[in-house]
């Protein structure tokens, strides 16, 4: 089933891709580093953090989410360094907590005080960092498919990929790591042709030094995430597929921070849930329920 979803997903983002609307372009220099961004709509500041080797385009685009969020919100979607349309730089220093700076670097750029911070993955860390160093800068957190480190053997993963990705083999570990663990392993034609896809439109390098920087500069262990997510005190939702295996870090979140709202998509995985029509329409509730009065986030 994840197999079939995979391929849906892949399809979808070789025919869509080309026709999906495209807004304004914008860049701004974060410290030394260019970085992508698009802004869409009107009303309080939402900002729409990717997860690793997606981009604006395909993380938000192709659901469909920027577009529907920029209906009531000022959607503001970026490129995280080393990826889409920003710098790729080959370091791993560059990455980890700059990718966080990146943000609020942006919110400044941009005057904006406070924003509706919405991760995916990648992106659903990065908006944790941002609520646990920054927590004056948001309204809401929206992390999805992304919780805090359970699995002793997480650090291996990120290594083994890191690996793979610098030595030109491809996103193997990466898509083994996500397939559900009831589901068989993805073969090596399937690799391989999700490895061109994904290579179609990233750097290798860079994304392993991504890897390697954002395992080694953030802090999302449970201990200080749920220390500074606390103190932030700012309403959390936390949306995960009933089949990803990273669910357990997303329960444990749940678990040590109870306050922390929780949808489980039914049926999803780490790649199909950003695409299912319930993922957009708990976030779209929450949002709601926690939009402010007569304040517009400037």
């Amino acid at each position: 089933m994840a197999k079939i979803k995979f391929w849906k997903f892949s399809a979808l983002v070789l025919l869509l891709l080309p026709r999906l609307a495209r807004a304004e372009d914008h860049f701004f220099d974060s410290d030394g580093v260019r970085i992508h961004y698009v802004v869409e709509g009107k009303g309080e500041p939402l900002v729409l953090i990717h997860g690793f080797a997606a981009d604006i385009k395909t993380n938000w685009g192709l659901p469909g989410i920027l577009s529907a969020l920029a209906k009531n919100y000022q959607v503001i979607a970026l490129d995280c360094r080393g990826h889409g349309k920003s710098d790729k730089p080959h370091e791993a220093k560059q990455y980890g907590k700059a990718m966080m700076e990146d943000v609020v670097r942006l919110l400044d750029h941009l005057k904006i005080k406070r924003a509706h911070i919405v991760g995916y993955s990648m992106g659903g860390g990065i908006a944790l960092e941002v609520l646990m160093d920054h927590p004056d800068r948001v309204l809401t957190a929206t992390v999805g498919g992304f919780g805090v480190s359970t699995a002793q053997d997480e650090k291996a993963m990120v290594n083994d990929l890191a690996n793979s990705l610098e030595k030109g083999k491809g996103f193997g570990p990466l898509l083994i790591a996500i397939t559900p663990a009831d589901q068989p392993k993805p073969s090596e034609e399937h690799i391989k042709a999700v490895d061109a896809i994904l290579l179609s439109f990233n750097d290798p390098k860079a994304l392993a030094a991504c890897m390697r920087g954002f395992k080694e500069e953030t802090e999302l262990s449970i201990a200080t995430v749920v220390k500074k997510v606390k103190k932030a005190n700012r309403p959390i939702l936390a949306l995960v597929g009933e089949n990803d295996p990273f669910k357990p870090g997303v329960d444990e979140l749940k678990k040590q921070i109870p306050e922390t709202q929780l949808t489980v998509i039914k049926g999803g995985d780490h790649v199909s849930t950003i695409m299912d029509p319930e993922f957009l329409k708990d976030m779209q509730k929450f949002l709601a329920e926690h939009k402010r009065k007569g304040e517009e986030g400037k």
